[in-house]
């Protein structure tokens, strides 16, 4: 299969360890791809709901893939979100080409644009809220189960899927107006410090739009997730545009044969990478 060359893809909000988690679906991505960066940006394992119990072949894969990447010399940037917040305390460190952070900034074609997964705006994650959002993230991994379960009816009856918790959100003003407003705020901030594109995940809503104040315009980009959209933000020949997965593109993916690679060669690549010299 012939690879599309990107210069740049962002991804977010895969929330690998639940079952929303559409691991195989990234993974048919991610092979589909040849960046010449590749940014996580954050929520990439779901840290609040890890679970040994569960951490299905093919979430091993999506890791084992991402670090072919870092193998085959792309430029790996990994930013930090709510979800994988315990990997903060290592902010700003770099092994290979990894980078570890809590935000990204980068410049190209001679444009600024402020990467961060934009959970720092969200106040139900922070202090008492805290825990119920980590409630809610379970509540809502049940749904997307749930989902699945009646998605494979209708399907075995010749309907179309629903999405329930899209609904929901589409349906509730208070969700809408919280995410316009999240919008809004990264917008104006990104105004005030400069930068001619914004990108943040987060919220799982994948979008790009202009966004004007008094003080000038941004282009705000949303990468989605892939839970439920299954999107990512890619760059190349000077335009960013929004991916959306569409499963009848692809071919499955032996999951099996993935993962059960000489695990003399993978030992041989991590030492790569871990000892690196640019």
């Amino acid at each position: 299969m012939n690879k599309r060359k990107l210069d740049v893809v962002v991804i977010s909000d895969v929330h690998m360890g639940t079952y929303g988690c559409h691991a195989e679906e990234l993974l048919q991505y991610l092979r589909s791809i040849e960046p010449k960066l590749l940014i996580l940006n954050g929520d990439i394992i779901d840290g609040w709901q890890f679970s040994k119990r569960y951490f299905p072949k093919s979430h091993f894969a999506l890791i084992k893939e991402i670090m072919n990447f870092l193998y085959k010399g792309v430029q790996v940037v990994y930013i930090t979100g709510n979800h994988d917040e315990v990997l903060r305390k290592y902010s700003d460190a770099h092994i290979g080409h990894l980078t570890l952070t809590d935000k990204y900034i980068l410049e190209i074609d001679g444009k600024k644009i402020w990467i961060f997964h934009g959970d720092v705006f969200d106040n139900t994650t922070k202090g008492s809220a805290k825990i119920l959002a980590k409630f809610g993230g379970k509540g809502y991994d049940l749904l997307i189960l749930l989902n699945r379960a009646i998605n494979y009816c209708l399907k075995k009856l010749g309907r179309e899927k629903v999405s329930f918790s899209k609904k929901v959100k589409n349906g509730v003003k208070t969700a809408v107006k919280f995410i316009n407003k999240f919008e809004q705020t990264i917008g104006a901030l990104a105004i005030e410090n400069g930068f001619d594109y914004v990108i943040c995940g987060h919220i799982h809503q994948p979008c790009k739009k202009e966004i004007i104040t008094a003080e000038g315009r941004v282009t705000y980009l949303n990468s989605g997730d892939w839970i439920e959209n299954l999107t990512a933000l890619e760059y190349h020949s000077g335009k960013w545009k929004i991916f959306q997965h569409d499963k009848s593109d692809f071919q499955d993916v032996d999951i099996d044969n993935l993962i059960t690679t000489d695990l003399n060669i993978f030992s041989e690549k991590i030492d790569y990478i871990q000892n690196y010299q640019p």
